[in-house]
């Protein structure tokens, strides 16, 4: 099962800190173990690390309207989103 890193900005790094939409929308595809980061010199830059149990649900999930509303949901700015796979 590869790990997954994925960082980008967000508007309001409290509320992406808060919000269950991660969860909400990464448990149903197997997704596990989501770990969530922010960077201390630009706490509007954050990560998660995550277990991902099927990387082509997971990809093919990134590109469906729920992904969208889900990074608007939480005030990521999808332009800044960068996705990192164990080698």
């Amino acid at each position: 099962m590869p790990t997954v890193v994925a960082h980008h900005d967000v508007k309001d790094k409290d509320h992406w800190l808060a919000s269950t939409k991660r969860e909400e929308f990464f448990g149903p595809l197997g997704v596990s173990n989501i770990r969530t980061f922010v960077d201390p010199q630009n706490p509007n830059h954050v990560a998660v690390m995550m277990d991902v149990a099927d990387m082509e649900a997971l990809m093919g999930a990134m590109q469906g309207e729920g992904a969208g509303l889900a990074m608007e949901h939480d005030g990521v700015l999808p332009e800044t989103l960068v996705m990192l796979v164990e080698a």
